[in-house]
């Protein structure tokens, strides 16, 4: 088989140039390398982005999930209900309460959660909703808030992938009206943007905001981190068993830096997503991911005709391409070798919650018990997509794809 390409295309490599070590080297050659000044700073302008009230930026996405549950209340025996179609991180923050995640299957068409199955999940027990934007494809807002609201639920935005990400003229980020609400972010090496780890909870809830700073500093007072600045004392106060979640300068300098190129980084991934659908559009053994432009259901489009309230935009953090099976002779796992063979790196996004260990011992999952997740699951491979790929890069995912298929097509 000749190979696409001599050197390996990683699946994802972050976007770093001159500018991170600029100010990473100022942050270093300061004196104040944990949480601090620029940590402040990185949650203001984080804020202002996406349009969010308060920011408070933590050591990852998961930190900010369990932060966000704290702060609103939940409790040993409740119930969150979520998707399987996720990472580990979404439920486990609820195990870490002693708490149950209800799992709800998915929507075929873009691997979100399905708000019509929804409510026939919740129980007097259930507390809160955290729907999971995957890939960067906004959930159903619209239809989860007003469940939640029905039912006095909370919702806690599961954005690892979101950011940024539009949902009918609004960027995920921004407030849900009338009910208990956080966005949670992450800054993961893979993601859109990254500070190496690290995560945001954004709220426009005065009590959220407020709980998950103090909780993010092993519970000690406000602006603990001041004590050791000229304005700042010595004496402090815990005022609940908090936890060692805090984002340190270092890591806010890298994500200041990566907010100021956010946009572009964004528009280089629309770019490489529209190639990959251009060159797979007419390949039938496989199914491109959703494109947002289409995304909005017939009711919806009807609802309104403001640009405004149409307007969808996709991170692109995964494009998550689609096997169909039936059409070739080989799996996904296959699949995923060859284009290892052709130097392409690639991935699986996600196994379901339901087929790991843990989760069919506790809960006694069957593959079937959410079937379309676990359909899906078999047939999904997530292609490389990121800023820094060039063209030619680009190309030779396209190219790999198609000589694959046209080797192993029935």
């Amino acid at each position: 088989m000749l190979m696409t390409r001599s050197v390996f295309l990683p699946f994802a490599l972050p976007d770093i140039d001159q500018n991170e070590h600029d100010l990473v080297r100022q942050t270093l050659d300061s004196g104040w390398i944990t949480t601090g000044p620029l940590v402040r700073r990185f949650e203001r302008e984080f804020a202002a982005f996406v349009g969010a009230k308060h920011a408070v930026a933590v050591n990852s996405c998961t930190a900010a999930m369990h932060l966000a549950l704290e702060a609103i209340g939940l409790q040993r025996g409740d119930e969150v209900i979520t998707t399987p179609y996720t990472f580990a991180a979404t439920a486990e923050v609820i195990r870490y309460f002693d708490a149950k995640p209800v799992l709800v299957d998915i929507c075929a068409e873009d691997f979100n959660i399905d708000p019509e199955r929804i409510e026939a999940a919740i129980t007097p027990r259930t507390r809160a909703i955290i729907p999971v934007h995957i890939a960067g494809l906004a959930a159903r807002l619209d239809e989860i808030r007003e469940i939640a609201s029905r039912h006095q639920l909370a919702i806690i935005e599961d954005a690892a992938h979101a950011f940024p990400t539009h949902y009918k003229g609004r960027m995920i980020g921004q407030a849900l009206p009338g009910i208990q609400h956080a966005v949670c972010f992450s800054f993961y090496a893979t993601k859109t943007i990254t500070t190496g780890e690290g995560g945001m909870i954004v709220t426009d809830d005065d009590q959220i905001a407020e709980r998950c700073r103090i909780m993010a500093l092993h519970g000690i007072s406000r602006d603990a981190w001041k004590r050791y600045t000229a304005e700042g004392s010595w004496y402090y106060e815990i005022i609940a068993p908090g936890y060692k979640y805090n984002m340190t300068d270092i890591a806010a300098a890298i994500g200041l830096a990566q907010l100021t190129k956010a946009e572009r980084m964004a528009s280089r991934r629309r770019v490489i997503a529209q190639m990959y659908h251009d060159a797979f559009s007419d390949l039938s053994e496989v199914q491109i991911p959703l494109d947002p432009d289409s995304y909005c259901s017939e009711s919806e489009s009807q609802e309104s005709n403001s640009q405004e309230s149409k307007h969808q935009s996709h991170a692109w953090h995964l494009y998550m391409l689609r096997l169909n099976l039936e059409q070739l002779t080989i799996d996904r796992g296959r699949f995923i070798e060859l284009l290892k063979a052709h130097n392409i790196g690639a991935s699986v996004h996600f196994i379901p919650l339901h087929l790991h260990p843990y989760y069919r011992e506790v809960y006694k999952y069957q593959p079937q018990d959410f079937p379309i997740a676990y359909q899906q699951y078999l047939r999904e491979v997530s292609l490389p997509i990121y800023s820094k790929m060039s063209d030619e890069d680009v190309n030779d995912v396209i190219t790999a794809v198609h000589t694959i298929v046209a080797q192993h097509r029935r």
